[in-house]
């Protein structure tokens, strides 16, 4: 069964940084195609970053575009989100989700197209 389990949410001032993380359990994380989402209160669920099953391409969210970084480590099957320059808009309950790719080189950034998700980790920054 596929787990996934965020860490590292929390408190922050506005332009401070945070790196959340995202464990895998249950599968073959290195054939998984792995995003990061996030959802503000009354907001809908919007995406933040995709990365391919290798780690070697990326996409982002223009809101997000030279502030955060994704990341990932097949050996420990975790993906990792930095985020620097936090702003009080980045507020949001952060979700890491992963599917089976059968192409390495395909990102992934609509929720639709995830299968597994993880339970989230809040990021509130202050201002």
């Amino acid at each position: 069964q596929v787990q996934l389990v965020e860490s590292g949410g929390g408190l922050v001032q506005a332009g401070g940084s945070l790196r959340l993380s995202c464990a895998a359990s249950g599968g073959t994380f290195s054939a998984y195609a792995r995003g990061w989402f996030r959802q503000a209160p009354g907001k809908e669920r919007e995406v933040v970053a995709g990365i391919s099953r290798s780690g070697g391409r990326t996409r982002y969210a223009d809101s997000v575009k030279g502030r955060f970084t994704v990341s990932r480590d097949n050996a420990k099957n975790a993906v990792y989100l930095q985020m620097i320059s936090l702003q009080p808009e980045d507020t949001a309950v952060y979700y890491c989700a992963a599917r089976y790719e059968p192409l390495t080189v395909t990102v992934r950034t609509t929720d639709y197209e995830y299968v597994y998700w993880g339970q989230g980790t809040q990021v509130t920054v202050s201002s």
